[in-house]
Order: structure tokens, then sequence, then C-alpha cells
């Protein structure tokens, strides 16, 4: 057969290489190897194929996957849910960090425009740990909240991701601080207690795009602080898409009231990650995680909610 497609494709025997179906996307690669693809591309660019590839941490890691000590059900809360691919990154990463805890992460999509506070405890009853997704508008917000206010008042892990983060902190100065009615002003431009606002130099810009903050961007980090213990250092590098922040003017209200500032960006003073050291796992952060996390090398904050979402089920 491989002789049949070689001559009606105009290649070599050994260049026709079976695709076959497998179990999950990571299996490919050692497919691949099986399969002697890399010699056969190596072999076409003239370049040296004496040294075998070292996957072993590659194995592991589909050791891990396929044969799981452990189970997790994490809610999505999100906008986007009619659209899963919209969440894709979150996705792998959870898969990412559930093999580094030899355990399988069950992401269940919760609609947050569904989500009220009626029947939000009823709707994120069993979940081991609460992931507030990213997203642009005021749409679902309201179902956001609720979600949050019910985790940090029932101390399940937490974690929330640009607007999730956002909404964290709207929440808590709702409901803690007490400023009625605090938004940010990409929902509401004329709140009286903008927590969330535009930073002054972007204001004059009128092109969506051209207001946001795109790209890495440094974050220094508090010692001692729950951040600093997932890192295991004081400066990191994450990547950012959005266009409104948290408005420090507020920050002794928070402070004050129990939530930490614990990441700021040492150039400009933005606040990157916040935190309430009273609660078991609580973690907002404002840029994008997800998009660094790899099988070698799965995101930090995605292990440590995973490792606190096993515990949790104890």
């Amino acid at each position: 057969m491989r002789k049949k497609i070689a001559l009606f494709c105009n290649v070599s025997p050994n260049a026709v290489i079976e695709s076959m179906d497998v179990d999950t996307i990571y299996d490919v690669p050692l497919v691949m190897l099986k399969e002697k693809l890399d010699k056969v591309v190596l072999s076409k660019l003239r370049l040296s194929a004496k040294n075998e590839p070292v996957l072993d941490q590659w194995k592991a890691f589909l050791a891990h996957v396929k044969h799981p000590k452990n189970e997790v059900n994490i809610a999505l809360v999100g906008k986007y849910v009619e659209l899963p691919d919209a969440y894709k990154s979150i996705n792998e990463a959870f898969i990412h960090a559930g093999a580094a805890n030899e355990c399988t992460v069950k992401v269940k999509y919760i609609h947050s425009e569904l989500l009220t506070p009626e029947n939000v405890a009823s709707k994120l009853k069993g979940f081991n740990g609460v992931l507030v997704a990213p997203g642009f508008g005021g749409r679902g917000i309201d179902g956001k909240l609720a979600a949050i206010q019910f985790v940090r008042e029932n101390n399940v892990p937490f974690f929330g991701i640009c607007l999730g983060m956002q909404c964290c902190v709207i929440e808590f100065a709702r409901n803690v601080i007490g400023f009625k009615n605090a938004h940010s002003v990409e929902m509401d431009e004329q709140t009286k207690y903008p927590v969330i606002d535009m930073m002054s130099e972007q204001k004059a810009i009128t092109q969506k795009g051209g207001t946001m903050r795109l790209g890495a961007y440094d974050c220094q980090i508090t010692k001692g602080s729950l951040a600093s213990k997932i890192y295991g250092k004081s400066k990191i590098s994450e990547r950012h898409r959005h266009r409104y922040e948290f408005n420090s003017k507020y920050t002794k209200d928070f402070e004050k009231h129990g939530m930490q500032i614990t990441g700021i960006n040492p150039k400009t003073g933005l606040a990157e990650i916040v935190e309430i050291p009273k609660h078991p796992f609580f973690i907002g952060v404002q840029f994008h995680p997800e998009l660094k996390s790899t099988v070698e090398n799965p995101h930090p904050i995605f292990v440590k909610f995973i490792k606190k979402a096993i515990e949790s089920k104890a």
C-alpha cells in the first residue's frame, strides 16, 4: 500500500506517513515518531538525524493523563460557553495542570447569563473549584459577580482571569467594602465607584485596539503572598490582552478590608494580581496565564489551583 501511494504521489515509500486516530492529540508526536516522520523531514532538509529526540517528559505527561490517580470538577463561568473554543487555551492549561497533579480535570461550562443570586448555590454545588473566565462587555457580568460572591463566602477555590479578576474586584467593592453599585467604566461610565477604569493616557485614543495593553509585561510580586508561593520568585513576565485596569486610587480601601494587591507592574504601578489571604485559595490576575502553559511547563497558577481543588475534596 505504501509503495502504491508513493508511486501515485511521486514520493519515496518511506515518506508515506500513516496518520492514525489516537485517544488524545498529545499522542500524535509519539505516533509520528514511530512512523519516523522526523527522520524523513531531516533527511529532506539534509540535516543530521543521528540524535534521538528526548521525550521522557512527554511520555510521563501522557502516562499521567491516561492513568490519573484523582479527579476534580471545575466550573468555568463564562459568557461564551456556546463557543467552547473561546476557552481552548484555558482547557489545555487544565490538562497540563491535571497531569502535573496526576489528576483528571473535568471542566463544566456554566453560562454566566443563567446565574443569579437565587440559583448560584445549586448551580455551583459539588464543584471543587471555580474559574471565572475572560471576556469583553457587560453581558453576563451579574452572573459572574454572583458566582464570585458564592465562592468567596463559601471558601471554594477561586481563580479569575482578566475580566474574571476585574469582576472579583467589583464584587468585593460592593459586598465587602460597601461601595454600592461599584463597577467598571466599561459597563457603567457613570458609576460612583469606578474600581475598574481606563488609564488616563488611554482615554485620548479612539481606536479600540490602540487602547489595549497587549503582549508581555513584567510583574513584581509581594513577598509572602499566595502568588509568591505559586511562582517561587518575585519577578515574573506574563501576557496581556485588555483595556481596563484596577483603579489604584482605591487600593487602601481594598487592603483595609482584606483584599491585597500582590502583583504590580514595576514601571506603571498597575495592579496585576489580587488575593484574599484569609480565603483558602482566592486569586485574580489581570494577565492571561493560560497562554504560556505547555506540556513540559504547565502554568504554576493552574497547577496550584488544581492542587487546592484536590485538597478541597478531603
